[in-house]
């Protein structure tokens, strides 16, 4: 059995405790990290202060860092895919999926680091400013604190690191305690690739005690969060003036208007993107709003999409959807829909548990006050709601409190553009769903789906300070 350490100013360092990890499908203990104490989270920030000041990289030394970390992790691809399957339950072809994903956006992180540039201000175009010139460049900002969680360990970890060190930042990286392997993995990549001492360190605990001693260090200078809302509110109160960029939650809909050419298509599309990951993804579909004409069709295809989902063994490529990340989390959404049921909505199919395992699950028949379409379900459930026009299906797609996707099936460029103009949510897909993410686009929400984009071009930009020169070339 493996004891996981955690890496700070070099050094793999013991805590002094352990918490296990285990292999989400079989529940089999897998693994031990040592967690870290108050001391261990305060000699993290000083590695990444210390490095901060000490270790000046250029922009290309940068780059070349990253590269190299990039394609040391593809080299070890199916050793970070048999670590992510275990540790987070996803099926191996789901794994393979993430690392090649995250290799990708390690890469645009690495480029990024070269593209780093300001502006000219038109300071002689001011009245009294003649004699006078005005750049700005971009600094990086001192130690950023990169905190993940459990569904994307690898690609979102590489969405937070590589941007924030190719930014010339340093980096303190707090995982999920349920996927810590992969976490090590990655640090050692970097470590392999040259990455100075002290420039990424990494620390395990719980999230309540190790984000509480990570916020009250004003050395930190940014933090960048992806979970929950109620966590992502608390850290945003604790940081105070200081940097944030949260990607929270969300319930995530898609609109099917009447103009489509295939419903099974798009019914199959949306049931795919319910249940990938045993729906537990930020932009899952999680409602569905489709034209009354059409509804009973789409009902019916829905149906036999969820029900042709396979599960089985995580390590077989065949096998589409694996537990939740815990059996406690399948007992909520067990509950949640056995509510659902209690107050009117009809299970299509699905709605049985086994362990952690909650069978795709498909409902009509439900009302915006159920917490299966008012809440973030995050499990392999999807309501169908029929609609008739499609203003009333935007303004239902807008009533709740979340606001990061929605995706748009239709032919018609006056319906696309009327949801394009009126939904409320950071991205609006037109012609595929709510769950689409290439890892090069601005990707965050609105409301209480958070604040700020990830995508290693938009993130950088929050990764720096924009600083002005001017110059008096009078002298």
């Amino acid at each position: 059995m493996q004891s996981i350490h955690m890496l700070i100013g070099g050094r793999r360092v013991a805590g002094e405790e352990t918490m296990p990890v285990h292999n989400k499908a079989t529940g089999e203990m897998i693994a031990e990290i040592w967690t870290a104490d108050e001391k261990q989270v305060r000699a993290a920030v000083d590695a990444a202060e210390r490095a901060f000041r000490e270790v000046q990289l250029s922009p290309y030394e940068r780059y070349e860092i990253i590269m190299r970390a990039a394609n040391l992790m593809h080299e070890r691809r199916e050793e970070f895919a048999t670590a992510l399957s275990a540790e987070a339950g996803k099926p191996i072809r789901d794994a393979r999926g993430e690392i090649d994903r995250a290799y990708q956006t390690l890469i645009l992180s690495a480029e990024e680091a070269k593209r780093l540039r300001g502006d000219t201000v038109p300071l002689a175009g001011a009245p009294g400013c003649a004699g006078h010139m005005a750049f700005t460049i971009r600094r990086p900002l001192g130690v950023v604190c990169a905190i993940t969680p459990f569904n994307f360990p690898v690609n979102l970890a590489a969405h937070k690191i590589g941007p924030a060190l190719a930014a010339g930042n340093t980096v303190v990286y707090k995982p999920a305690s349920a996927t810590p392997l992969t976490a090590s993995l990655l640090c050692e990549v970097f470590q392999e690739a040259g990455l100075p001492a002290g420039c990424l360190n990494l620390v395990y605990g719980a999230g309540s005690k190790i984000g509480r001693l990570l916020t009250a260090d004003e050395r930190i200078r940014m933090f960048s969060f992806t979970g929950s809302v109620p966590v992502g509110k608390a850290l945003h109160e604790a940081v105070g003036f200081r940097r944030i960029s949260l990607e929270l939650g969300s319930n995530s809909a898609n609109i099917v208007h009447e103009d489509v050419d295939d419903v099974t298509w798009v019914a199959e599309h949306c049931a795919r993107h319910a249940f990938v990951n045993a729906g537990q993804v930020c932009i899952s579909c999680q409602r569905v709003y489709v034209s009354r004409s059409i509804y009973e069709e789409f009902c019916q295809a829905a149906v036999e999409a969820a029900r042709n989902f396979q599960s089985g063994d995580l390590m077989d490529v065949h096998t589409q959807i694996g537990p939740m990340i815990s059996e406690r989390e399948a007992e909520r959404i067990e509950e949640w829909v056995d509510e659902a049921e209690d107050e009117g909505a009809r299970v299509l199919t699905g709605g049985n548990r086994t362990g952690a395992f909650y069978e795709p699950t498909v409902l009509t028949d439900v009302t915006p006050a159920m917490k299966v379409v008012s809440a973030e379900t995050f499990a392999p459930v999807f309501s169908i709601i029929p609609y008739d026009t499609i203003e009333e299906a935007v303004a239902a797609v807008n009533d709740t409190r979340y606001g990061l996707q929605a995706g748009v099936f239709t032919h018609s460029l006056a319906v696309a553009n009327y949801c394009a103009e009126n939904l409320e949510v950071g991205g609006v897909i037109i012609g595929d769903g709510a769950t689409f993410r290439m890892d090069n686009m601005p990707y965050g929400g609105v409301k209480d789906s958070g604040i700020g984009r990830e995508g290693p071009a938009y993130a950088i930009r929050e990764l720096t300070e924009e600083k002005l020169i001017v110059l008096n070339v009078k002298g």
